[in-house]
């Protein structure tokens, strides 16, 4: 796509996306819409550049010079596109913190490999910095909408989840990315979206902004989590609890796991009381319960159930 007219006082964009053995079509399902919402955002002059990095934590590389060549090809919107093999599983918060070192654009969309984003999500998120003291704003994802509550005016929310969400620089580097040396793969979104509000900036839950987010639904419509998401969910909810200062949570959450029959209850115990014992939980913050917020087992008063 041609620019037109002076850019140079345009914001940059880089979008974030981890994989581990992902379909190869529905990398480039999702790449397209990007590259359609790219090149309308730079034509309403939102952002000067976007581009794009995928961050590979497979056992083997997902994606070839090959299909790299061909994105550059047919989706000229993306300008820059790369894929980064690990070659080791550094889950989602080392994921992105590895791909964030060489970071300069002044903002980030993390987003999964499965989201596809409709034309004009990239304007619609952008808009919510239209506000003072926004630190990250979360689009909306259909078709299953998270429950949590967030102001109709303004958008406050809880937490914002990183299935798509657009960060400034700035608010990466003043919190040195995701807490990786705690989360694995979840609630690592979670502690970052608590830690931008204690820095006493907002986090924004922008409804205008949606993206279909490729959920495999259950014969209840409800989405039916895999061994990885079970057993990291329920290390992270320990290890949150902890970070924020809720010990009897924390308690609490033991005596579930352990009378549960679940195998990953026990090994994410197991796992909690071996950092314990190390030495080497995470030093408990938010000592006043400012932004910590746990309600029924979810960081967020709910709207409705899920």
């Amino acid at each position: 796509m041609k620019q037109t007219g002076d850019t140079s006082e345009l914001p940059t964009l880089r979008v974030h996306s981890i994989l581990y053995g992902n379909e190869i079509e529905r990398i480039k399902q999702a790449i397209e819409h990007l590259n359609r919402a790219a090149d309308f955002c730079i034509a309403q002059r939102v952002f000067s550049k976007i581009s794009l990095v995928y961050g590979d934590c497979s056992p083997s590389p997902v994606l070839d010079p090959e299909f790299v060549r061909s994105i550059e090809e047919s989706c000229q919107a993306i300008d820059g596109f790369r894929h980064v093999y690990f070659n080791e599983n550094l889950g989602s918060a080392q994921g992105h913190n590895r791909l964030l070192k060489d970071f300069e654009e002044d903002y980030v969309l993390i987003m999964n490999p499965d989201i596809m984003l409709a034309p004009n999500t990239l304007v619609e998120l952008a808009k919510a910095y239209g506000s003072k003291g926004v630190g990250m704003v979360e689009a909306r994802q259909l078709p299953i909408e998270h429950p949590k509550e967030y102001d109709p005016k303004t958008g406050e929310t809880s937490w914002a989840a990183t299935a798509c969400a657009l960060i400034p620089g700035e608010v990466i580097k003043e919190l040195n990315g995701f807490d990786s040396d705690t989360f694995f793969l979840y609630c690592d979104d979670v502690d970052f979206s608590w830690r931008v509000r204690l820095s006493g900036k907002k986090v924004i839950y922008r409804a205008s902004a949606v993206v279909y987010h490729d959920k495999r639904l259950g014969a209840k419509g409800a989405w039916v989590p895999g061994e990885a998401e079970k057993y990291y969910s329920a290390e992270a909810a320990l290890l949150l609890a902890h970070k924020y200062s809720r010990e009897d949570i924390v308690r609490r959450i033991i005596g579930f796991f352990r009378n549960s029959p679940e195998p990953h209850f026990q090994k994410a115990v197991e796992s909690y009381e071996s950092r314990e014992n190390s030495g080497t939980l995470p030093q408990p913050i938010d000592l006043d319960h400012k932004v910590g917020v746990f309600v029924n087992d979810a960081y967020a008063k709910h709207r409705f159930s899920m």
